[in-house]
């Protein structure tokens, strides 16, 4: 392997990722969308590549050895992202949500998951030809279609002015909540991969484990921060320390309880999150990510994307997965909502809200892709990269038509 092919690499990866994300932005879609674009572009391109001609040759083609190199790149970046979203949790607002938005989340979470899973099963022969890594397959599946995109969702609601509303507050704290079911339920998923569908009670213990040791660990480094951001207010070093929290965390709950990393880096967000330094360590982290290992972990995404077997069967199994994914949760959030006094055009809003996927559905496709099979399982990248786009344009548009309505 030659380290220079890596920094020509990261160039183009980097120039291709935001000039993308720039694009997307403009026609309102999330930056998220256009690297993962751009990702698919640079892997489409490699194909031209060609060392005899001296124009095709620039066209990036990482050999097995680089792709080692870039991956790495790729899960620092993930890690970074789902600790970011843990910082960015906003604790009184989970506790003060109420049973409403919690019950909605869980539906939200449930629904999809159980849509996913069935649909997935159906496409791959159904139970007649039930196998347990078909069905881990089917159950990860469900598990991408779990997540929500909070950014999405809120950014059009404060366009709106509905932010502030009770659908509004509906709909992001049960996104909130959403996200940390999101994630438990992959952790599950994942573990069961360890230790096969028969120790799914180990896995759960396994799993409570982890959340134990998180919180009586996080309780003790929660007090320690606490003290630094008085004595040393907004000094770089918190930062840092706090990084180091989320790799050791993230580095723990895989070697340690087969969690997934991302799972580790998201509870060692939420350990630091609502102190008064808090901004300040997100904003550094952000930073961090967004310069560098956010973007690659982004198109490193896209150029993963194999066509090789893309035809007509898949194409309609990208078209089953967006329409169980959004049905889903316009479904399971709606129907959630309405006994909690939300009428039918609202509780249709709260549905609709739920709808965007964004960084979290390709975080949990980053942490658990292990789990396909490969000689006889599905995939879900591409098809998880078009309910992005998909979800990203249809969220605000609905949202749009339904806040138009008096009554929501």
């Amino acid at each position: 392997m030659d380290i220079i092919n890596i920094f020509y690499y990261l160039a183009i990866i980097l120039l291709f990722g935001k000039s993308f994300g720039l694009i997307a932005r403009k026609i309102g879609l999330p930056q998220v969308a256009g690297m993962v674009i751009a990702g698919v572009a640079l892997g489409l391109l490699s194909r031209f590549h060609s060392d005899d001609n001296f124009f095709l040759r620039f066209f990036i083609k990482p050999n097995d050895e680089e792709m080692n190199v870039l991956h790495v790149f790729s899960q620092i970046g993930v890690v970074m992202i789902l600790f970011s979203s843990g910082l960015e949790t906003n604790l009184s607002q989970l506790k003060q949500s109420g049973l409403a938005a919690s019950l909605i989340a869980l539906a939200g979470v449930l629904v999809p998951m159980a849509f996913g899973t069935l649909g997935c099963l159906a496409f791959m022969g159904g139970f007649s030809e039930y196998t347990q890594d078909k069905l881990l397959n089917s159950i990860f599946v469900g598990t991408i279609l779990s997540a929500t995109s909070v950014g999405i969702t809120a950014e059009t609601l404060k366009e709106l002015g509905k932010i502030n509303s009770k659908v509004g507050q509906t709909i992001i704290s049960a996104a909130i909540i959403d996200d940390v079911l999101g994630i438990i339920a992959l952790s599950v998923v994942t573990s069961i991969k360890h230790g096969g569908i028969g120790q799914i009670g180990i896995t759960l213990l396994k799993t409570a484990g982890f959340f134990a040791f998180a919180i009586g660990l996080g309780i003790l480094t929660r007090l320690y921060f606490k003290w630094e951001e008085n004595k040393f207010p907004h000094k770089r070093r918190t930062s840092i320390f706090a990084l180091a929290l989320c790799f050791f965390f993230a580095f723990c709950a895989e070697r340690f309880f087969g969690i997934a990393a991302i799972t580790g880096a998201y509870m060692a967000g939420i350990v630091l999150s609502g102190l008064s330094d808090t901004d300040f360590v997100d904003k550094k982290i952000e930073m961090s990510g967004y310069l560098l290992f956010s973007p690659i972990f982004f198109t490193y995404i896209g150029i993963s994307a194999d066509f090789e077997g893309f035809g007509l069967s898949y194409l309609l199994f990208s078209v089953i997965f967006i329409v169980l994914g959004i049905t889903g949760k316009i479904l399971g959030c709606g129907l959630a909502a309405k006994p909690f006094g939300f009428n039918v055009k609202e509780s249709a809003t709260v549905g609709c809200g739920m709808i965007a996927r964004g960084e979290v559905a390709l975080a949990v496709y980053a942490a658990g892709s292990a789990l396909i099979a490969p000689e006889n399982g599905i995939d879900p990248l591409i098809a998880t990269i078009l309910l992005i786009v998909t979800s990203s344009i249809l969220c605000p548009i609905l949202l749009k038509a339904f806040f138009k309505e008096k009554s929501v």
